[in-house]
Formats: C-alpha cells, sequence, structure tokens
C-alpha cells in the first residue's frame, strides 16, 4: 500500500509535515502535489484518480478547510472520502466505511493532530461484515 497525498496552498505546509511524519513511520508516501497549487479541486482530482486506479492506495488531502477536497472526491466512482478531525473518526470511518481518501483543514486541525489522524488512518484496517452492504451502497451512488 502506497499513500498518495496532495493540498492546495492553504494546506502546503501541513502537508509537507504530515509527509515527513508517514515517511519517518515506514509508510510509501508519494506527493502528487510537490509544487504549491492554488487550486483544491485540480489537487483533488489528482488524488482521487489515483485511488481509483490503484485500489489498494490511500489518499490524503489537505487544503484550508477540508469540505471542498470532500465534495469533489465523493463524486468519483470508487471514492469514499472522509473529512477528518480527530483519530476516533479516522479510525472508525476506516474499519466501518472502508474510507479510502481522507480531507483534513489545516485551518482547524493543528499539526500533531493532524500526525494522529494519518498514522491512525493509515494503520485502520476495513473490518467488512455486516458494514459491507453500507459500502456496497455507497459504491453503487456514483
Amino acid at each position: 500500500m502506497k499513500i498518495v497525498i496532495g493540498s492546495d496552498l492553504k494546506g502546503f505546509k501541513l502537508k509537507e509535515l504530515i509527509e515527513m511524519h508517514l515517511v519517518q513511520l515506514g509508510y510509501e508516501v508519494e506527493d502528487l502535489t510537490p509544487l504549491k497549487v492554488n487550486n483544491y479541486y485540480d489537487a483533488t482530482l489528482k488524488v482521487a484518480e489515483h485511488i481509483q486506479a490503484n485500489k489498494q492506495d490511500k489518499g490524503i488531502m489537505i487544503d484550508e478547510y477540508g469540505v471542498g477536497p470532500f465534495m469533489i472526491a465523493n463524486k468519483l466512482k470508487g471514492i469514499i472520502c472522509a473529512n477528518l478531525f480527530d483519530e476516533h473518526s479516522a479510525r472508525m470511518t476506516r474499519a466501518h466505511n472502508n474510507t479510502n481518501m481522507i480531507t483534513i483543514g489545516s485551518g482547524i486541525v493543528g499539526d500533531r493532530l493532524a500526525e494522529k489522524i494519518v498514522e491512525t488512518f493509515a494503520a485502520a484496517n476495513y473490518e467488512g461484515g455486516r458494514h459491507q452492504i453500507r459500502v456496497d451502497m455507497l459504491n453503487k451512488m456514483c
């Protein structure tokens, strides 16, 4: 599994910090927006389209609030994205919803909490079972 990461201008600093943190934890990370880009729309599509093509990978997108990229990503087939603000949600959305992409708002979530959120998301596994019915329903929507 690889973790792909992207950001717009407002999320760039936090993206760099998160990327370094994940690499230190031993994850393979690919930065899809190594240069500062102003538009979260294009950056989100880069991350989501990578996940569509590489289903085993996970994606992280960072902008100022996380909401715009969250809405964009969830319009794409095969993407189940959550906008996260805490570690518990990071674990549960992965375990129960098979979330393959998350968004984080750099203007809302501080550096240390963001590190814990992505660490938890990256390590969490999908439980399947009774949750698969809901995941199938989500995937039928696109």
